[in-house]
């Protein structure tokens, strides 16, 4: 393996290619533009096709046809674009189907801004469209974690018959870093064949039928019970979380995911230079979500710090790990500002020195 300094968003495209993704549909929106462009160079190469799409709706849509004939397919958007693609999500989940998806996340509500955020957690992890259904969502914290995580996904959905969202903010799409891909890579499941496609029928073999519909109430009651089988599954077999200090004792547990973790680690390492007890809980599945670890790190703690750059949507998830046996503090940005490892330094000073609010409890 050698390293190849690239760009977040040209590595995740470079993944996908490598993990077999020979079609891509997709429509531009900044900050991932850069995932399609490279997309439309790379894919002829190898024998694929690149689809700008008239619209995100359209692409989102493509993405059914052509994973229900067993194909790995892909796009990627961000935030308002990943709003338009929404009602397919739905579609593509109820019918089974194996798609990655990336959200490169930018700041919003609206139109917002173009520069990196974290407001897409409640879309990713909680509401991304209509009926009950789940993304497995992974979330990365570097370029060659992204490039990792991308390929994880294609086998992740195969395995499951389920789309995968790996979500990022805009600091993963544009940051450049050192990236290696293996020369050869076995799958991270069992994967069975493909016998559900749609891939045509001559007598040999069953009809195969892509659908979402249910027009019997007790046979769509049926399969939603069957869904959520599939989603407990996840929630017992593809939690991932990084822990860091949780070897010593501490006072604080900062819980952080994506860049802005990165950010807390060497806050973290500052700290632990002079003297200050902090460790810190990264999750890299927002969904299944890895509340168990969570709840065990903060038991050892005196107190929580929730960093993020939204308005406090992973607290959620902390409050329901942690419940009421420890007081929760919270730092963030939005707008597409940054948090300094300076900023997360002074919050620990001041949940120690007893300046900092914990957050009220709903």
């Amino acid at each position: 393996m050698t390293k190849k300094l690239m760009k977040g968003s040209e590595a995740i495209g470079e993944a996908a290619v490598q993990a077999g993704c020979h079609l891509f549909f997709g429509y531009p929106i900044t900050p991932q533009n850069e995932i399609p462009e490279y997309m439309s160079m790379r894919l002829p190469q190898v024998g694929g096709t690149f689809v700008q799409a008239e619209s995100e709706v359209a692409a989102s849509n493509m993405l059914y046809g052509a994973a229900g004939s067993g194909e790995r397919v892909m796009t990627s958007s961000s935030s308002p674009g990943i709003s338009l693609m929404a009602e397919a999500i739905s579609y593509l989940a109820g019918a089974e189907l194996p798609v990655v998806i990336v959200n490169i996340m930018r700041g919003g509500p609206g139109l917002g801004g173009i520069l990196p955020s974290q407001s897409d957690y409640f879309q990713a992890t909680k509401g991304t469209a209509h009926g009950d259904f789940r993304l497995l969502v992974l979330a990365p914290w570097s370029v060659q974690e992204a490039a990792n995580l991308v390929q994880d996904a294609f086998d992740l959905a195969d395995y499951y018959r389920n789309p995968v969202l790996i979500l990022g903010d805009g600091l993963i799409g544009q940051m450049m870093e050192p990236v290696e891909f293996a020369d050869s890579r076995e799958p991270i499941k069992v994967l069975p064949p493909k016998t559900w496609a749609a891939t045509g029928h001559n007598g040999s073999k069953p009809r195969s039928v892509i659908n979402s519909l249910f027009l019997d109430p007790e046979e769509l009651e049926r399969h939603n019970f069957h869904l959520k089988e599939k989603y407990d599954r996840m929630e017992r077999d593809e939690v991932r979380y990084e822990a860091h200090g949780l070897d010593t004792d501490y006072d604080v547990l900062i819980v952080a995911y994506g860049t802005v973790a990165r950010v807390c680690l060497t806050a973290l390492e500052e700290l632990a230079e002079e003297g200050v007890k902090v460790a810190m809980v990264r999750p890299v599945s927002l969904f299944p979500y890895p509340s168990a670890a969570v709840r065990e790190a903060a038991a050892g703690a005196k107190a929580v710090l929730v960093v993020e750059l939204s308005m406090g949507q992973m607290i959620e998830d902390v409050r329901l790990a942690v419940g009421r046996s420890k007081p929760i503090h919270f730092l963030n940005r939005v707008g597409g500002m940054l948090i300094s490892p300076d900023a997360v330094i002074d919050k620990i000073r001041a949940i120690e020195d007893g300046s900092s609010e914990e957050v009220r409890h709903a």
